[in-house]
């Protein structure tokens, strides 16, 4: 499954959300994801991330590892620049 079918599946599957997935090792198996929705408002990170990792869950034949950071809008434009975007 590519990068951006994973991001597809996540944004569909999270109200108002916006993924970036990468494959920084260019192996297809070992995956970061940045997911960032207003949906996790007031909600603990563990929850966000069981939210989009319940979006994915049959992938993990395929994905060995997932690297997975959530936020919520506001978070994200106060740290995304550490991230590079």
């Amino acid at each position: 499954m590519t990068t951006e079918a994973i991001k597809q599946r996540i944004e569909t599957a999270i109200p108002d959300a916006r993924a970036y997935v990468l494959d920084p090792m260019n192996d297809g198996a070992h995956l970061q994801a940045f997911v960032i929705s207003p949906a996790f408002e007031g909600m603990p990170v563990f929850k966000q991330q069981q939210m989009v990792m319940a979006s994915i869950k049959d992938i993990f034949e395929i994905v060995h590892a997932l690297g997975l950071k959530t936020f919520t809008p506001a978070k994200w434009s106060e740290v995304k620049t550490q991230y590079g975007f």
